[in-house]
């Protein structure tokens, strides 16, 4: 496979039926769920190289190579009830506890801090 080969395989699969979902539709109310769909490929291709003496030279093929990669998260929902179409996104919890832990570890780091000043001083 060629490497435009791949990259055009690699476009064709980002596009919005990965975004966007099948719409469910129920008691009147539609819900098109969408997802982060992040992705990217690329390659290089090899040529030929002489190896040995002058006179007595081989051509060798180089080789090449290509990759492909795709990451997606839900990223909510459209709710559409009649004429009224509402946001709702997705959380990501495992993220919030993250955020949550690392401002925790900062706040205990600040008291210690404090704590010490305070300590050194008297």
């Amino acid at each position: 496979m060629k490497v435009e080969d791949i990259v055009e395989q690699a476009r064709d699969s980002l596009g919005s039926k990965r975004v966007y979902g099948e719409p469910y539709e129920k008691n009147g109310i539609t819900i098109i769920p969408a997802a982060r769909v992040m992705g990217g490929a690329g390659g290089g291709d090899g040529g030929e190289k002489a190896t040995g003496e002058s006179d007595g030279a081989k051509v060798v093929g180089t080789g090449s190579g290509v990759g492909y990669g795709m990451a997606g998260s839900p990223a909510g929902a459209f709710v559409i009830k009649g004429d009224d179409v509402k946001w709702l996104p997705a959380i990501d919890v495992n993220r919030l506890m993250l955020g949550f832990q690392i401002v925790l570890i900062v706040f205990f780091l600040a008291v210690r801090s404090v704590a010490k000043a305070r300590i050194g001083k008297a």
